[in-house]
């Protein structure tokens, strides 16, 4: 790679970084110590008081940010200062922050961090605004911001530089907030229905846990082939045998597969086991973990996505998958039938199947064909083919189905969940049969965890397992329009070099 080309600003910028050293001051900076938040501390406390209130009151305060705007000539200017909770205006006087201070001031650019002390008064036009008494400069920035009024005008820069997507557009920023309050949110309901929090390896032998593609790396002091963990359900089941009773772990999972606006390859999930229970209970928990999730962004649990207005405050809709394929097709697959028959089902209504697939296959394929799209606003579908369950319980009175739930919101799947198979010889011979069905073509199965077969002789009790996509489940509650809206840092395709 050859040098990089400076462009005017840039030269100037550097230019005036050497400067300030000549005066003595380190361009990059000193530790500061600001005593308010810009609108925690701020403008939630004082945008409400007049003007004669806070110069009665005196408040002096410190704050630290990123200059975003810089505004007037002569002796006086304005500028605005932007930290992690938002932005304010301060207003600069020669005769009062001295001359050499302002003299630097004026020199400064817009992304340059400065500390301002100084008390709160009210403009003419009714802004709360700081009277700077002093002014610290603490870093230089050599390279200019985004336009201010554009932003940023490519969206691929959006996901590949985030920090100018931070420092641009506030939606952003607040989204990324708004995130963590909700795994907050939810850590807190788990804690409080008295689940321990654990961490499992990322690293695995076996990739398993869900049908996926895992990543593939290279232990080299062992010689031996690793995965990236596609899933943490067969290490959190066997603290299940080892008695911790109610387990999750909430962290980052790899699938090496596409990528669309609901899938990255890596990606956050919970996942939880509770012993004693079935999927009934975690139904309940689960409507738990997203009405705690709606309360952050919306008292009421209303919230709005994509137009739609979705209310989780009423009990979640609760069907089973052939009632809800009865309910939208007619076709009913509660009558027992041949494998024949299903096909020819499928061939009439337009659902595609591959050679090696079961009746349980199709009935799934039906629900995701010409059911899924139509769920709007929060159901529980439970019932699902044994076909495609290897890890759930089968259903005591028809063993075509299993005790298994996904939780489907504005048609897509936020939520999957079981109640567990601990069956040790029920769960090899699943185990054989997608071996199996992997010989005959299917590429994603999941290889036999003779460990955890072990691990379920030694006992594991009725357990009742959730998984969560937390990703999804934030772009739900904050209207986003693809998880790498969500992800701080998504995966993206090597940008080429010019």
């Amino acid at each position: 790679m050859g040098e990089e080309k400076l462009n005017d600003q840039m030269i100037v910028r550097r230019q005036k970084m050497q400067a300030l050293r000549d005066k003595g001051i380190d361009p990059f900076g000193h530790r500061f110590d600001p005593d308010h938040d810009i609108s925690s501390d701020i403008h939630t406390k004082y945008d409400n008081y007049d003007g004669d209130l806070l110069a009665k009151e005196g408040n002096v305060v410190t704050v630290a940010g990123r200059m975003v705007a810089k505004r007037g000539s002569g002796k006086t200017s304005f500028a605005d200062l932007l930290d992690r909770g938002g932005k304010i205006q301060f207003y600069v006087r020669q005769d009062i922050v001295g001359d050499d201070d302002y003299q630097i001031f004026k020199d400064s650019d817009i992304g340059d961090f400065w500390g301002i002390t100084g008390d709160l008064f009210k403009t003419r036009a009714g802004e709360l605004t700081i009277r700077a008494h002093k002014i610290t400069f603490l870093t230089k920035a050599l390279r200019p911001l985004p336009d201010k009024y554009h932003g940023l005008a490519d969206p691929e820069l959006v996901y590949r530089q985030r920090y100018l997507d931070l420092i641009t557009n506030r939606d952003s920023f607040d989204r990324f907030i708004t995130r963590t309050k909700i795994i907050k949110a939810i850590r807190r309901y788990m804690d409080n229905n008295h689940f321990t929090e654990v961490e499992t390896p990322i690293l695995e032998n076996v990739a398993s846990g869900a049908e996926a593609r895992p990543f593939v790396t290279h232990h080299n002091a062992l010689n031996i082939d690793m995965y990236l963990r596609i899933a943490t359900e067969l290490r959190l089941k066997r603290l299940i045998v080892g008695g911790m009773e109610r387990v999750y772990e909430l962290g980052r999972v790899f699938r090496n597969e596409g990528m669309d606006p609901y899938h990255n390859p890596e990606f956050d999930t919970m996942e939880t086991y509770a012993a004693y229970f079935d999927f009934n209970d975690v139904m309940d928990e689960t409507e738990g973990i997203f009405k705690a999730a709606a309360k952050v962004v919306a008292n009421d649990l209303k919230i709005n996505y994509h137009g739609t207005e979705l209310d989780f405050g009423k009990p979640f809709a609760r069907m089973h998958m052939v009632d809800a394929i009865k309910k939208y097709t007619g076709v009913d697959f509660w009558q027992k039938m041949s494998l024949e028959d299903a096909r020819k089902l499928a061939d009439e209504h337009g659902v595609e199947y591959e050679s090696w697939w079961k009746v349980g296959h199709i009935i799934n394929a039906f629900f995701e064909t010409l059911v899924q799209d139509k769920l709007q606003q929060p159901i529980f579908i439970y019932g699902h083919p044994k076909e495609i369950s290897p890890l759930a319980h089968i259903n005591r009175e028809d063993h075509r189905f299993t005790d298994r739930f996904e939780l489907y919101i504005v048609g897509k799947e936020y939520a999957n969940a079981f109640t567990e198979l601990n069956d040790p010889i029920d769960q090899r011979q699943r185990f054989e049969a997608e071996a199996k069905e992997h010989a005959e073509g299917n590429d994603e199965y999941q290889p036999i965890d003779e460990d955890f077969v072990e691990a379920l002789e030694y006992g594991m009790p009725p357990t009742g397992g959730l998984g969560v996509g937390i990703d999804r489940l934030v772009m739900l509650m904050t209207d986003a329009k693809s998880i790498r809206d969500v992800l701080f840092f998504p995966t993206m395709r090597p940008k080429k070099d010019n």
